[in-house]
């Protein structure tokens, strides 16, 4: 599959299973909601601390798998992932980042300010996917 058509297939899609790789290599897996970007880069909401957070910092391989509705159709991405410092300050380019992020995702959110404050107080990160191969089947 070509690595477009397999952005294409994601794109108007939310979410999907991101795959990390733990310690002694076996995968490990998380449902998430994503983001791809005009850019093609497929942004994802993670709290340091945890697992994905930690197997992707140790290594940065990551495949994300979108199906469709019927669960017949997938496709997946593979790539490296490079993590967005953790936010620290409610205006922070990490925190802006989360903001764009949520907004693709979700539109506005209610109370931006407690947003911000939240993404500091959880911790949060961005994880950048950049897709270097797909496969799957599309119908």
């Amino acid at each position: 599959m070509e690595l477009a058509s397999a952005l294409d297939y994601i794109r108007p899609r939310k979410n999907g299973v991101l795959v990390a790789l733990k310690r002694d290599g076996r995968p490990q897996l998380s449902n998430i909601t994503y983001a791809l970007g005009a850019d093609d880069v497929v942004r994802i909401s993670i709290t340091a601390g945890r697992a994905k957070y930690a197997n992707l910092e140790r290594d940065a391989r990551a495949s994300l798998y979108v199906s469709q509705e019927d669960f017949w159709g997938y496709v997946v991405l593979e790539g490296a992932a490079d993590l967005a410092p953790v936010a620290v300050a409610p205006a922070d380019p990490t925190v802006d980042e989360l903001v764009a992020l949520y907004r693709s995702v979700a539109g506005e959110h209610p109370d931006w300010d407690d947003y911000r404050r939240a993404m500091v107080a959880d911790r949060r990160a961005v994880v950048r996917l950049r897709a270097t191969r797909a496969y799957g089947m599309t119908s």
